[in-house]
């Protein structure tokens, strides 16, 4: 069994897939697992509306994560609305006790000072890592989780991989051309361990930060 933790297709024949959503959220089957958030590139003047629909939908069993939200320096929406939005986020996650999926762009220091800042209590998962080892140590020794996808073909991520507690990782497919098998199989490469030693902690991992499996 393969654990997606992130992706923005529906869920392949096998896998046990977290959906991200930040619209249309009417299209929601009741036998998938969904994430949803007002992503930092969607954000418009109007927030509180569209906001209104992520507290709506946020309580069904089906959602069971908020994001991905964050922070994000290079795309074009203002920093201050990105900002409110983000701890409005954090605040429905506490409430919800739902676990909070991250978007993070060259903003590590202030997500991570934000989540301090705003006594997050619910488990926390930065998505799409594709930095070095030693920012990957610095956010799970916060506590918080990290999330690889086809980021893992490059050596630093990799070098990262293998620095990270395996009980503080998850595997996801974001938008990218690749299966959640395929990147299950270059990570269990890099750890130089068995596929299925590695499904397992996934399963055992997703058991404590998601509630299921």
């Amino acid at each position: 069994m393969y654990i997606n933790i992130h992706t923005h297709h529906p869920r392949a024949y096998g896998d046990n897939t977290i959906q991200n959503k930040h619209t249309n959220f009417e299209s929601m089957d009741e036998v998938n697992y969904y994430s949803i958030a007002i992503h930092p590139w969607h954000i418009s003047t109007n927030w509180p509306i569209q906001f209104s629909q992520i507290k709506q939908y946020a309580l069904q069993k089906k959602v069971v994560a908020i994001g991905e939200t964050g922070l994000d320096k290079i795309c074009k929406t203002d920093w201050l609305l990105q900002l409110q939005v983000f701890k409005a986020h954090i605040q429905l996650a506490n409430q919800l006790q739902k676990p909070l999926l991250i978007h993070c762009v060259r903003a590590w220091d202030e997500v991570l000072g934000i989540l301090k800042k705003e006594k997050v209590v619910v488990p926390v998962i930065f998505h799409g890592y594709n930095k070095n080892g030693l920012l990957a140590k610095k956010i799970t020794d916060a506590g918080y989780y990290l999330s690889f996808g086809k980021a893992l073909q490059q050596v630093k991520v990799q070098e990262a991989l293998q620095q990270t507690p395996l009980s503080k990782c998850f595997f996801e497919t974001d938008d990218a051309d690749i299966t959640i098998a395929a990147i299950y199989k270059l990570a269990a490469q890099v750890l130089s361990i068995e596929v299925n030693v590695l499904s397992l902690q996934m399963q055992q991992n997703a058991k404590t930060v998601f509630g299921f499996l």
